[in-house]
């Protein structure tokens, strides 16, 4: 009897610790960059895309189509058909695969395309399917297609449960990439009409940076597979689609983990006229804040829109709304949308650089997350999206350094309260 009561203190010792150690582990968001990039040339001069070509990884490069799609009455249809258009290959990544209408078209889609004989692989994320339903894998699993979770939960993994893959691609037949901000979820369907309609952007990629994007989904679909997938099917030739300069670039925790704040960093340096911001979710470190505040000392106009109180987590709204106050004070004019959840993912500089796709601006997507982000270097694309973006600017509420200050006692204990898990958001 008293062996046993020394063996249970010593395995709930053991226990706990091993508990406390996975707790470290997928907390530890190391930073890197510590000293913001200060400005040396605007976005308009051609250093600008030497240092985002060399620091990034992929150059950019000339020849690219890129369409805008808004809303899912755009999005959904667009991809189905380029999944229906599919001759060779259809390659899928995304972080949101959830159960209902669109889930089963995009799952019978695909399907169908395997059963005709094209290859087909899907990625999924294994956090963010958890709502999906089963009857979707096995359709897509009995016609063949190569279904597969992207780090499942596992003992002999813990240790990297936190790091998941946000990146939105689709590739078809190496030729045509979409990515942007929507999951394959109901929540996406529509036009944005209602609280149940969420509002965002999505893009459709023509041109040699498509090879780029194919190259993104390489990245996470070997680590799982361990095949590398490459010839023709996968790496055609790519022609001259438009006249647009693009750049497709990813980051992972661990391997380029601080591109995406790199990115981000480097347009806010560059800035000399206009920053605008729209944004699912916005938690801002220390050093982008302080970059932002330079900016508009040196007279850029920073604007931003971001969720409202509709949105699907009210922890990082808190979180985000913590951060306002050097920005507001500094100048920046921030704006809640208001009529349903905001999703989208845009940074337009200068109305000529443009950056979209799956990434956010805050720790998770800078240093958690697998990320992808499309940038486009077109004065024409650009002044496309500042149209968008007026478009939500006039359904959004501007929110004052006063209004923020004067919000009641309890919001900004909340806030400071998630303010402390900033660099888990």
């Amino acid at each position: 009897m008293k062996s046993k009561r020394l063996i249970f203190p010593i395995v709930a010792a053991v226990v706990l610790t091993a508990l406390a150690t996975l707790v470290l582990l997928n907390l530890r968001a190391e930073k890197k960059i510590d000293v913001r990039p200060s400005h040396l040339y605007p976005v308009s001069d051609q250093q600008f895309l030497r240092s985002m070509s060399m620091l990034l990884g992929p150059p950019l490069l000339d020849g690219n189509r890129v369409t805008t799609l808004l809303n899912g009455d755009q999005i959904f249809p667009s991809m189905l058909n380029a999944i229906k258009g599919a001759q060779r290959t259809i390659d899928f990544e995304t972080y949101i695969y959830w159960s209902g209408e669109i889930g089963k078209r995009f799952a019978e889609a695909l399907a169908e395309k395997s059963r005709a004989g094209v290859k087909v692989n899907v990625l999924v994320d294994w956090l963010g399917s958890q709502k999906m339903d089963s009857d979707s894998i096995e359709t897509m699993k009995q016609a063949g297609v190569d279904f597969r979770q992207y780090r499942p939960l596992r003992w002999y993994d813990l240790g990297r449960v936190n790091n998941r893959t946000h990146r939105k691609l689709l590739i078809v037949d190496g030729r045509v990439g979409f990515t942007g901000g929507v999951g394959i979820a109901d929540n996406w369907t529509g036009n944005a009409q209602d609280p149940d309609h969420w509002r965002d952007n999505h893009y459709r990629l023509e041109g040699p940076a498509v090879a780029q994007m194919q190259a993104a989904f390489m990245d996470n679909w070997t680590k799982v597979s361990g095949a590398v997938l490459h010839g023709d099917p996968f790496f055609p030739p790519l022609k001259t689609e438009g006249p647009m300069f693009a750049q497709v670039f990813q980051s992972s925790s661990r391997g380029g983990s601080e591109s995406v704040h790199l990115m981000y960093l480097l347009s806010i340096a560059a800035a000399t006229k206009t920053i605008d911001l729209a944004m699912a979710y916005f938690v801002p470190d220390q050093i982008t804040s302080e970059a932002l505040v330079s900016a508009m000392k040196r007279g850029v106009r920073v604007r931003l829109i971001l969720p409202g109180k509709h949105t699907d987590t009210h922890f990082v709204r808190n979180a985000s709304r913590a951060s306002w106050g050097p920005l507001l004070q500094a100048g920046a004019l921030i704006h809640e949308y208001e009529p349903t959840m905001y999703h989208v993912k845009l940074l337009i500089v200068d109305g000529l650089w443009s950056s979209v796709g799956s990434t956010n601006f805050d720790a998770r997507s800078f240093r958690l997350n697998d990320e992808a982000n499309l940038n486009v270097y077109d004065a024409d694309f650009a002044r496309l999206q500042f149209e968008t973006f007026e478009t939500d600017l006039k359904r959004a509420r501007r929110i004052t350094y006063e209004q923020w200050e004067a919000r009641p006692w309890h919001e900004k204990l909340k806030e400071r309260a998630a303010g402390l898990f900033s660099s888990q958001l």
